[in-house]
């Protein structure tokens, strides 16, 4: 295995591990490695510090790791490479997201109680969106309120 230190077209610093360089090239040829920021599939390797390992002496702490070539301000995120059904699979989720965030009434924290009166008939039904914790979800499910969680992509939390 080898791990690369890789950048977008837009400047967005990422790390993949690869089986040999080989696989590399076939995917990056064949569009199949993505910036997780922005998308960009115009993808190419960067300068990476090497991981040298001295011979170990008995009781020495490990080596600390290479330095990352990020910039201080940015942390490490996972990442990973998406095959185009799994590209596909990703758009159809944000387009769900964004169809139902745009068709129905944010509620915020209050989602539990508005979700309740509609289910016992103490108002009328219509389409919501909040927060619920794990808590209220579970007392929610146990009630027999019939709710989703919406779905969120990685790139959401950026």
């Amino acid at each position: 295995m080898i791990r690369y230190a890789l950048a977008c077209d837009k400047g967005h610093v990422f790390e993949s591990w690869f089986q040999n360089s080989a696989a590399y090239e076939r995917q990056v040829k064949a569009a199949l490695i993505t910036c997780p920021v922005c998308n960009s599939a115009k993808v190419e390797k960067t300068l990476m510090a090497p991981g040298v390992v001295g011979a170990k002496k008995r009781g020495a702490p490990p080596p600390a790791p290479p330095a990352s070539p990020q910039p201080a301000a940015e942390t490490a995120s996972p990442v990973a490479m998406m095959s185009p059904q799994e590209r596909e699979f990703r758009s159809k989720l944000k387009e769900l997201r964004d169809h139902l965030t745009k068709n129905a009434d944010y509620v915020g924290q209050k989602f539990p109680e508005e979700a309740r009166k509609m289910h016992y008939g103490e108002t009328e039904h219509r389409s919501i969106y909040g927060e619920a914790s794990p808590d209220q979800a579970k007392e929610l499910h146990e009630e027999g309120i019939e709710f989703h969680p919406l779905p969120v992509l990685p790139d959401e939390r950026n």
